[in-house]
């Protein structure tokens, strides 16, 4: 009868050690998972943000179809585009990037 006692104290005990350490890994994950996941895909999407509100006229872009060209205009929520002579686009803001290679170029001058 002590021995049954016993047992039944021993294996609750575990079943407890078993929970704390399933809720340890699960947080465990999930800090990982954010520091290696979500907290640089956040802090690019800043980073890109900020680089779309300082662009202005005479900037060169890219969109993200792969159009080249130069802001004409810059409006609230979209950039007129040449792309050509006498051909201009609008695009939205968020489908622009800073033309990395014209940056590239300008930093060996």
């Amino acid at each position: 009868m002590l021995n049954l006692i016993f047992l039944q104290a021993t294996e609750g005990a575990a079943q407890q050690g078993s929970q704390w350490s399933f809720w340890i890994m699960m947080i465990l994950i999930f800090v990982v998972f954010y520091f290696f996941m979500i907290r640089p895909q956040t802090k690019k999407q800043k980073e890109l943000q900020k680089q779309r509100e300082s662009m202005k006229k005479g900037d060169k872009v890219v969109t993200a179809g792969g159009i080249y060209g130069e802001i004409k205009e810059v409006q609230e929520n979209a950039f007129i585009i040449t792309i050509a002579k006498d051909v201009t686009i609008k695009v939205s803001k968020e489908s622009v990037f800073a033309d990395a290679s014209d940056a590239a170029s300008a930093e060996q001058k």
